[in-house]
């Protein structure tokens, strides 16, 4: 992760993710902004979340990204438990409001895409992403690629939304 570190500019650094992080991480799924881009229905239902995404802390594979000493986005790897499935996961990320469009985004998936790849030796990473998610961009730039999509996933408000899953090699 030094590699990664190395490359940093000012005032940005990343760290293992604390379980004190979660404080961060419960604020940004509340946000209004960015429940649109988030299964989670409510408070209880982004409290789970916040617990299942921190939990990953324990094996060292989810990383914060702090600017000027705050938290300012969370990318965590959800290792597979089973060895026929270790060589690949699925990843989760979120820049938290105001951080976003200032390279944040691209550093901490840089970053995490490294912790994959050299502490967990990870091949594939893949993703799922609501497919109206300007993230989409993100995913592209750092080469993933669609390979699959549920266009019925999401019921809101008697609308559906579909989500897009995406993959690359390491």
């Amino acid at each position: 992760m030094n590699e990664v570190k190395d490359k940093l500019p000012s005032g940005i650094e990343i760290r293992y993710t604390e379980p004190e992080d979660g404080k961060y991480l419960r604020e940004w799924l509340s946000d209004a902004d960015v429940q649109r881009w988030f299964p989670m229905d409510d408070q209880i239902e982004i409290d789970d979340a916040v617990v299942r995404w921190i939990a990953f802390h324990r094996y060292k594979c989810s990383l914060t990204i702090l600017k000027d000493k705050i938290p300012c986005g969370i990318a965590t790897l959800y290792l597979q438990p089973y060895r026929k499935l270790a060589h690949q996961c699925e990843f989760g990320i979120i820049v938290g409001k105001g951080f976003r469009n200032l390279g944040i985004g691209s550093y901490l998936m840089s970053a995490i895409m490294h912790l994959a790849r050299e502490n967990f030796k990870i091949e594939l990473l893949h993703l799922q992403v609501y497919a109206e998610n300007p993230a989409i961009n993100l995913y592209t730039r750092f080469g993933f690629k669609e390979f699959g999509r549920q266009d019925f996933w999401i019921k809101e408000d008697n609308r559906y939304v579909g989500r897009i899953f995406m993959e690359r090699f390491l």
